[in-house]
């Protein structure tokens, strides 16, 4: 059993939500990334996305825009990023989700990055510009290495689609709360909540609400509903604010935070 679906299924047995923090590889360095990455754990994540920097993300808001070029400007490889996972999974089973654009995988090839993901000990892969039409020249190398391609819909996919790729998902389903880009909007609950119910009554994999989620109460509302609660640009803007001194304490502290909502939220 993997470790994402050996994750799920532990907090399913408990009536409990994952908490999927992310946070972007090499933000403010490789280095602090693996010490964020032992915080989260201790602080409750169940789960944790590594963004991975590039210099075209279409699909992020200025938060995490400005954390890829924060990493760029320190050197960050997707040979750095994976170095990252080596490190963690010396001292952690968290799983690890890799999230971002296809171009620096496609660049590393296709083989070659599933091959070395899976020795470094990468549970996951998102990749939001690949459309799951051209997924395969990917997914076809990635399955054999163990390694779930996670899908992506959103309220804007079409009823047919979203059935379809739904079927077929691996992992977990991130469900986008929102149209438009990351960290711009708060999310609304109750405009996704009958949509996210149905989609997780014929999903065979736990599905995952992000986007526009960004307090404790938020975190709190998606949970009543959604199996997985993921939070990115709210922790990033914590990453990016705090003081090198009291970062991992902020960072720590706002995790606690999330989770307590999780855990105690009203039915």
């Amino acid at each position: 059993m993997s470790r994402i679906k050996q994750t799920f299924t532990e907090l399913k047995q408990a009536g409990r939500k994952a908490l999927v923090p992310f946070i972007t590889a090499g933000d403010p360095d490789l280095e602090t990334t693996v010490a964020i990455v032992r915080v989260l754990e201790r602080a409750g994540a169940d789960l944790i996305e590594l963004g991975i920097p590039f210099s075209d993300p279409m699909a992020d808001g200025p938060t995490i825009q400005a954390s890829s070029e924060r990493s760029l400007r320190q050197g960050t490889t997707l040979v750095g990023v994976l170095d990252v996972v080596r490190q963690i999974r010396r001292e952690s089973d968290v799983p690890l989700v890799l999230m971002g654009y296809y171009n620096p995988v496609l660049r590393y090839g296709n083989e070659l990055f599933a091959k070395d993901a899976a020795a470094a000990g990468v549970d996951g892969l998102l990749i939001v510009d690949l459309p799951p039409e051209e997924a395969d020249e990917l997914q076809r190398y990635l399955r054999p290495a163990a390694i779930d391609l996670i899908t992506l819909l959103a309220p804007t996919t079409p009823p047919e689609r979203k059935a379809r790729l739904a079927s077929s998902a691996e992992g977990y389903i991130y469900y986008v709360s929102m149209t438009g880009v990351t960290g711009t909007q708060a999310v609304n609950a109750d405009s996704i909540e009958a949509e996210v119910r149905e989609l997780m009554v014929t999903s065979p994999v736990p599905v995952a609400v992000g986007f526009g989620i960004a307090t404790p109460a938020d975190a709190s509302n998606i949970a009543r509903f959604a199996d997985a609660v993921v939070v990115g640009s709210a922790l990033v803007k914590v990453i990016e604010s705090a003081p090198e001194a009291v970062r991992l304490r902020q960072v720590e502290s706002f995790v606690r935070s999330l989770r307590d909502a999780i855990d105690h939220r009203p039915e």
